[in-house]
């Protein structure tokens, strides 16, 4: 995607600013074993594990926050699959008219490097259809989806997918550290 001439100026920045991120994010992703991969720092931790049919799906969609308790910890495993398959996956589903199939869509990759291999995918996914829209098709509104993104802008969507990359990739940066770190 580095490589492509885009001429609308907003569609431009916006695929330089992914192309940055992609790069931070998958840097610190390179070498991630499938013990960091599912490591859980703490007891209650959520993550993606095999069910009884040996398919690994994630435990919760939304941990939820309570004012009682801190916030739940999620593994690197959950943090990878929320940006490849709820963000980006998600966002190609219910906002985008060329969907490709993406079979059962609650099963995500047992190991690192297939999960890090589905991430890529998707990623490219969202961002070849961000970029064919163009700069008047990304200021416009959606005019579908759930909930109230079809009166949001394409701009707006792709601002928040790079909210959820940028958030959760610098997580599991700070995951990957504190795992490094664990019996030093």
């Amino acid at each position: 995607m580095a490589d492509m001439i885009v001429p609308d100026p907003v569609t431009r920045d916006i695929l330089a600013t992914f192309e940055e991120v992609r790069y931070q994010l998958f840097g610190r992703l390179e070498g991630l074993t499938d013990a960091e991969y599912h490591w859980e720092p703490v007891g209650d931790c959520i993550g993606i594990r095999p069910g009884d049919d040996g398919l690994f799906r994630v435990a919760t969609l939304f941990p939820e926050s309570s004012p009682d308790a801190p916030d739940p910890v999620t593994t690197i495993a959950w943090r990878i699959w929320h940006i490849g398959n709820l963000c980006l996956r998600g966002y190609v589903i219910y906002l985008f008219d060329d969907v490709p199939d993406y079979g059962d869509r609650d099963v995500w990759p047992g190991t690192a490097k297939e999960g890090i291999q589905a991430l890529a995918e998707d990623w490219e996914h969202f961002i070849s259809r961000i970029a064919a829209l163009g700069d008047k098709r990304l200021l416009a509104p959606i005019g579908m989806g759930p909930g109230g993104w079809a009166d949001e802008t394409y701009l707006k969507l792709a601002l928040h997918a790079l909210k959820e990359a940028t958030h959760h990739g610098g997580e599991i940066g700070l995951l990957r550290d504190l795992y490094l770190r664990e019996g030093v």
